[in-house]
């Protein structure tokens, strides 16, 4: 009688093991892309919630955004500043930790009040490293952090 062997030999399994590695590697470098970009999502929603909030907080103070300036913190905000907004620090912190970056946040209460918000994006989108948006009601990408109180 004849003996039949059953199953794979090695190398067939090799094989099949390093098609599925190869596999997984392509996938996966794939969700480390889209993740880069759900976070970037992330913080350009959350700067934009700020603009919002900003116009509240200048009905409520008199039309000014806040009753003190902000020089460049947005993580410690000066006291009566527009970013020391219960709101509108949570959605800097929410972006902050979504960036991992660089940010600033300033603000004027002079006759020309105004503020700007600046975040690191996750991941450059062509050469812009950093979402930016201000008083003005301008929301761009740009090559550096903002200074100043408009982008």
């Amino acid at each position: 009688m004849k003996k039949i062997n059953k199953g794979f030999t090695l190398i067939e399994l090799l094989v099949v093991v390093a098609i599925i590695g190869i596999l997984a590697s392509v996938v996966l470098a794939s969700l480390n892309t889209a993740r880069a970009k759900g976070a970037n999502a992330a913080i350009k929603a959350n700067l934009a919630n700020i603009r919002a909030q900003a116009e509240l907080v200048y009905d409520a103070t008199g039309s000014a955004y806040g009753t003190a300036a902000n020089a460049s913190s947005c993580s410690a905000p000066t006291a009566g500043s527009v970013f020391a907004n219960a709101t509108i620090a949570a959605a800097l912190t929410s972006a902050i930790a979504s960036s991992g970056g660089t940010s600033f946040c300033g603000s004027s209460i002079s006759s020309g009040s105004a503020w700007v918000a600046s975040v690191q994006l996750k991941t450059a989108e062509g050469s812009n490293t950093h979402w930016c948006v201000d008083s003005t009601g301008v929301s761009t990408g740009k090559t550096a952090v903002a200074s100043g109180t408009a982008c």
